[in-house]
């Protein structure tokens, strides 16, 4: 067994069924398969739970599963193991990174904070265990709007890491919160000239944004909102076409729920794909989980004096959603 490139690097026997070999070792490690939206559809197939980044954080504080194996990215991993800290939280492919996560270095964020004195720091879960640490309190694009929200209105705020939404929190909001110049390369590269096109060919269709967009993107939306909130609307929605802007993952389980629906991933500025993919998500494949099951490996790991402080917005976001009636 080799786990240097990340991931488990092992010899898997020819010929098996690795979704039924992944169910078996899942019984006998006593773990739970935690998958994120946008994973490859084979990985959804065999997980426990699906969700965004929300349920992912709700399902790790609550589950008795002594190991978590969780299918996203490092942050989700993170997350998972600062709120189970007693537990073994395996991510398939430690590699899988966020370049929201990286466009928010700790170091530079701290020196942000201490510039700007006297603000209540709100990070989106999308962030380090380090940048947690700095921070009073997370939020996902599920609650962002309601948690800031939450606090008075003269609230001087300082929000991290996404520009994208941080702009939108504040135009829906009438806020003035100091946002952090970072940003999802996925969701910035969605072509509005092609959306557009999208929209000519199919004239009955909806356009679904996730907030992470930039403006231009947004502003031609029928629904803005956080992963889950768009597979609800289109599940809900009396229209049988969507155009999809945000990671195409998120396809499989609207087409699987609503199999007599159209759904069209918008295409990205670059003309060689007709969706787009965040190909850290996709980094986790049948093999990696499989192996990840068998040897436990590879971990995630938090320094504990980093973990002790991060858990703490983390724990005030949830007591926050529960309060505001947004999880069950």
């Amino acid at each position: 067994m080799n786990v240097d490139k990340g991931y488990v690097e092992a010899d898997i026997p020819k010929g098996i069924n690795l979704k039924e070999e992944i169910l078996k070792l899942k019984c006998e490690r006593n773990a739970v398969i935690m998958a994120h939206y946008y994973q490859r559809s084979e990985i959804q197939d065999v997980a426990d739970y699906i969700g965004d980044s929300l349920a992912l954080a709700q399902l790790a504080a609550k589950t008795d599963a002594p190991v978590i194996i969780l299918c996203g990215v490092h942050f989700m991993g993170e997350t998972a193991k600062i709120l189970c800290p007693d537990k073994k939280v395996i991510v398939p492919d430690l590699s899988a990174g966020c370049s929201l996560a990286d466009s928010c270095p700790a170091d530079t964020f701290k020196s942000y904070i201490e510039q700007n004195p006297g603000h209540t720091v709100i990070s989106y879960v999308n962030t380090s265990a380090a940048v947690k640490a700095l921070t009073d309190v997370v939020v996902t694009s599920s609650n962002a709007v309601q948690i800031v929200e939450s606090f008075a209105r003269d609230e001087k705020i300082i929000f991290g890491p996404d520009r994208n939404l941080g702009n939108y929190i504040n135009s829906i909001t009438g806020r003035n919160m100091k946002v952090w110049n970072g940003a999802c390369h996925v969701h910035e590269q969605f072509s509005l000239e092609k959306i557009l096109k999208l929209k000519d060919d199919y004239p009955g269709a909806k356009v679904l944004v996730h907030p992470e967009c930039p403006k231009t993107i947004r502003i031609i939306a029928d629904k803005v909102g956080s992963t889950q909130a768009l597979l609800n609307y289109a599940v809900n929605d009396s229209a049988n076409e969507f155009i999809v802007c945000t990671e195409s993952g998120i396809l499989y389980q609207m087409q699987r729920q609503c199999p007599n629906k159209t759904f069209i991933p918008a295409p990205p500025e670059d003309g060689t794909c007709a969706c787009n993919e965040c190909n850290f998500m996709k980094l986790i494949t049948l093999e990696k989980l499989y192996n990840s099951l068998k040897y436990l490996a590879p971990e995630i790991m938090v320094d504990e004096q980093v973990a002790i402080k991060a858990v703490e917005p983390i724990k005030k976001m949830l007591e926050i959603s529960q309060k505001l009636g947004l999880v069950k």
